[in-house]
């Protein structure tokens, strides 16, 4: 009987031993579930973190962007009116010396420079100047002012330009104001 109270006291030093190890375990695995869940928190706070400053520069952002765009627009005619003040310069000089002149040709000569200088000017810009005088009329490039008979030219054809049209890039910004020749 002392064997049987023996291998039972064993048993039960078993049985004792494997419920110590299991609540060990138990233990270490709450412990490391705790680890777990305190890592996942701090990484949702760094994330809320990351997300909170993201959309502040994303404000930020679109703050600077929407000023950009509205000093594009304000200023947008900067460099061309630039470009444009020596030419208002040169006609101011030239209207100083117009009256201390008799040479009309001289007068005549400064006023073409200027011009081309101008027309220049407008073209680096991408202005163009419509030619119109003896090309078919096309109500995309022309307005008709009136129309004339006339016999050595097809009918619908430009006969005379009233006012010039003029095209900005590919776009018509002014049709030109013309007469139109009639059938016959």
């Amino acid at each position: 009987m002392a064997h049987k109270e023996r291998n039972k006291e064993a048993k039960s030093s078993e049985n004792v031993n494997k419920d110590e190890d299991e609540i060990t375990n138990n233990l270490s695995i709450e412990e490391s579930n705790h680890e777990k869940i305190q890592l996942l928190e701090n990484e949702v706070e760094e994330l809320k973190d990351k997300v909170l400053r993201k959309s502040a520069e994303f404000e930020n952002y679109k703050r600077r962007t929407e000023n950009d765009q509205l000093n594009l627009l304000t200023y947008a005619a900067e460099s061309f009116i630039s470009k444009l003040l020596p030419i208002i310069d040169d006609f101011e000089r030239s209207m100083k010396h117009i009256d201390g002149t008799n040479d009309i040709d001289s007068v005549k000569e400064g006023m073409g420079l200027i011009y081309d200088k101008f027309v220049k000017l407008l073209d680096e810009q991408g202005i163009k100047k419509i030619e119109s005088k003896g090309k078919p009329f096309d109500v995309n490039y022309h307005e008709a002012v009136m129309q004339q008979k006339a016999e050595d030219v097809p009918p619908h054809t430009v006969i005379e330009e009233l006012e010039c049209g003029y095209l900005y890039k590919d776009k018509v910004i002014r049709h030109a104001k013309v007469i139109v020749s009639e059938d016959n």
